[in-house]
């Protein structure tokens, strides 16, 4: 590198130095606009441990994150990715009082390498190893994508006496495998065609993904170079295995009883320009089958709203909450 090379480096190095430190102070005002509480301030309950490992029934290891003090929310997370994917929403619900939880799904993120288990029951029973290692009660779960169907799963079987509320965030329940029962569902070829993707080149295939799953492919849109790195890193950091096997999870589990078994008070949310799960087969049929819930849908909204449009959605699900 000559010097010239070196001066404009340090330059750049320097410009992006300042505009993170800027980002950082407008990050503090945003959360202060938010209402953000002092630690000290914050109402009493139960207190974040900041993060650990609970350990699964086949003992696999499950990473979770524990932030905060007061009424728990808990965060599942999409295919492939992990609890970082929350980072968003865990701010800001920390800003406003609230205790906040995300876990690595077991194969993903930090969590154990499992060989098996890679169910939506499973799924739900390592929920369930959490919120009792964490005593979590009177909570919210929220959950994105498949982490919708880990949600659903969860509050039919083993929420009873925990749970206040749900979430369903662009979520893939009741089914999104096509049969003659689900004719608006999608042909298995589909799924077949990920896995055949995974097998034959992970990192490329994560890196494809994200442009349909936050709209980048739509006229006018660009990509999002960060958002796109970010949903790579998440991905790489999970097993090939876990992702692989995962895909039958999430596209073939029929939950529709899981659905009628919700009797917590659910909010359904959705884009209207979900590229991934088509919302006419999943929050529609959400709202015929969730006991108590209020629909949303969003027009031009992506898969990847809860990243892309979360100075929209953030203020909906809070003011879901407290109402």
């Amino acid at each position: 590198m000559t010097t010239n090379q070196e001066d404009r480096a340090l330059e750049s190095f320097s410009r992006r130095g300042m505009l993170a430190g800027a980002g950082l102070v407008a990050g503090a005002a945003t959360l202060s606009s938010m209402g953000a509480t002092p630690a000290s301030a914050q109402p009493a309950g139960s207190s974040g441990t900041g993060e650990g490992f609970a350990t699964a029934a086949d003992g696999t290891r499950l990473y979770y994150k524990d932030w905060g003090r007061g009424q728990p929310i808990f965060f599942h997370h999409g295919w492939p990715l992990s609890a970082d994917d929350w980072d968003g929403q865990m701010l800001y619900f920390l800003a406003q009082g609230y205790r906040v939880v995300a876990m690595d799904r077991r194969g993903h993120g930090r969590s154990g390498q499992a060989s098996g288990g890679h169910d939506m029951s499973t799924y739900a029973a390592d929920v369930d190893a959490v919120v009792r290692k964490l005593d979590l009660r009177n909570a919210i779960h929220i959950g994105h994508s498949t982490g919708g169907g880990e949600v659903a799963r969860y509050v039919a079987r083993h929420g009873a006496g925990r749970v206040a509320k749900a979430v369903l965030v662009s979520a893939v329940p009741p089914l999104m495998l096509k049969t003659a029962a689900n004719p608006g569902g999608l042909p298995k070829s589909v799924f077949d065609g990920f896995r055949s993707q995974l097998a034959a080149n992970r990192a490329d295939f994560y890196w494809q993904v994200p442009i349909p799953f936050y709209g980048f492919n739509r006229p006018g849109k660009s990509v999002v170079d960060g958002v796109r790195l970010n949903w790579w890193r998440q991905g790489m950091m999970g097993g090939a295995n876990a992702h692989y096997l995962g895909i039958a999870a999430f596209s073939e589990t029929d939950q529709t009883e899981d659905l009628k078994a919700m009797n917590v008070p659910t909010l359904i949310l959705q884009g209207d320009d979900d590229q991934i799960v088509p919302y006419k087969d999943a929050s529609l049929l959400q709202a015929k089958l969730v006991p108590d819930n209020r629909l949303k849908i969003y027009p031009g909204f992506s898969h990847g709203m809860l990243t892309i449009n979360g100075d929209v959605i953030n203020p909906d699900i809070l003011s879901f909450i407290k109402g």
